[in-house]
C-alpha cells in the first residue's frame, strides 16, 4: 500500500475517533499518533519497506537540524543518514508525558516533547536507554494529510 493513503486513513480514523473532543485534545491525539507510527517505522528501518514508511512522514524539502550531526536539507539526505547511522543501531523512544502539542494557523501543528534512545544488542534485544535530547517537530497540514517540514533534535546527552 502506498504510505500517504496510509496517513489519509490514520488521521482520518484518528479524527473520527475524537469527533467529540476539544479541538487541542483532537490535535493532540493526532499528533501523537503520526509520532507513533513514523517512529515504530524508523526504529524497524532495517527491516524491507519501513525506511520507505519513515521517508513518508516527511516532505521533500524538510530541513532537520541535529545538534551533534547538523543540518540535512532534504528528506533524501535525511533518509541516507538514518540507513547509514540508525537503522540495526538504535531505536528512538518518546518520554512518556513529555509530548506537547501546539496549533500554527494555517499550516499545521508544532509538536515538542523528550526523547531516549536504546541501543540494540546482538539478536535483536535492546540495551537500557542510555541517552535523551529533545525534539521539535513541525507539522504541515494539507486537506486530511499531515507531512514534517522542519525537525530539531538537541540536547543530546546521557539519561
Amino acid at each position: 500500500m502506498n504510505p500517504i493513503p496510509r496517513l489519509l486513513l490514520a488521521a482520518s480514523l484518528i479524527a473520527a475517533n475524537a469527533a467529540h473532543a476539544s479541538p487541542e485534545a483532537e490535535l493532540t491525539a493526532t499528533i501523537a499518533a503520526l509520532d507513533s507510527a513514523a517512529f515504530a517505522a524508523f526504529n524497524d528501518c532495517s527491516a524491507s519497506g519501513k525506511l520507505d514508511e519513515y521517508a513518508s512522514y516527511f516532505a521533500p524539502e524538510v530541513e532537520f537540524y541535529h545538534d551533534l550531526g547538523g543540518v540535512t536539507w532534504t528528506r533524501d539526505a535525511m533518509i541516507s543518514q538514518t540507513r547509514q547511522n540508525v537503522c540495526g543501531k538504535f531505536q528512538r523512544e518518546l518520554v512518556p508525558g513529555t509530548l506537547k502539542v501546539w496549533p500554527i494557523k494555517d499550516y499545521g501543528a508544532l509538536a515538542r516533547g523528550v526523547h531516549q534512545f536504546c541501543h540494540f544488542k546482538a539478536g535483536g534485544a535492546t540495551h537500557p536507554c542510555e541517552g535523551r535530547a529533545e525534539f521539535t517537530i513541525l507539522w504541515h497540514q494539507q486537506g486530511n494529510a499531515w507531512a514534517i517540514t522542519r525537525a530539531f533534535s538537541y540536547g543530546h546527552g546521557p539519561d
